[in-house]
């Protein structure tokens, strides 16, 4: 049996099905190459009292060796947030699947959800961007079309990307498409007890230090109480 199993947004964020899961299970992988943990790994492994491995890109998305452990015992991947936002997960869902190996989803909350304590409605954001480790201008394009409807856009950052790389690229690109984000919603660890959520504008932004798990918001058309919310409480 594989156990896909998200581990919300703290080290102490898995569910109570979560962890009985892990109990049965003989090994217990965590994806680590989708995201920044806001805790260590002796953190995480205190709370659930087992060993954990680490599983890297290669190993997850190769997908052989930890099916083939599946097919003879029970096998855990932990993944930060929710199980199956990234793409990978749904493949090896897919591929367990198509091999006639049981699996069981235990879902948990992202950031998809944590988001909507900045005051912005969910039902009202567009498709997700993402900033890449690396020099490509792409997620300003999905940016555009969010804005072209009201849409606000959610941007998520590359692991290893530092918030002023980020932000800085951000900027460049809102100035070179002339795109008029004056002000941003920058949420960092959110789900956590050190969680923060700022809305400013870049040169404001600048002098803060964020901490990575971080996203960062472009609004698109504000309805009032979510002006008013941000006004109110983040500025």
């Amino acid at each position: 049996m594989l156990y896909l199993i998200g581990l919300g947004l703290n080290e102490k964020g898995i569910s109570k099905q979560g962890l009985g899961a892990i109990k049965k299970c003989k090994k217990v992988y965590l994806e680590n190459y989708t995201v920044e943990f806001p805790y260590s790994l002796k953190e995480l492994e205190k709370a659930i009292g087992k060993k954990i491995e680490s599983a890297d890109r290669n190993f997850v998305e190769s997908m052989n060796e930890l099916l083939e452990e599946a097919k003879k015992h029970d096998i855990a991947l932990l993944v930060y947030g929710s199980p199956l936002t990234a793409t990978t997960h749904i493949s090896l869902i897919e591929e367990a699947k198509k091999k006639k190996i049981k699996y069981e989803i235990i879902y948990n909350a992202s950031v998809l959800d944590a988001v909507a304590e900045t005051g912005l409605q969910l039902y009202k954001f567009g498709k997700i961007a993402s900033i890449p480790n690396f020099q490509a201008d792409s997620f300003i394009e999905i940016i555009k079309q969010n804005l072209s409807i009201g849409a606000h856009s959610l941007i998520l950052a590359d692991i290893g990307l530092e918030f002023k790389d980020a932000l800085d690229r951000l900027e460049r690109a809102a100035k070179k498409e002339r795109i008029n984000a004056k002000k941003l919603i920058v949420c960092s660890m959110l789900g956590t007890d050190n969680s923060k959520i700022y809305y400013k504008e870049f040169s404001e932004l600048k002098k803060i230090k964020i901490k990575a798990p971080y996203c960062i918001i472009i609004p698109g058309k504000l309805h009032f109480m979510e002006e008013e919310f941000l006004k109110l409480i983040w500025s």
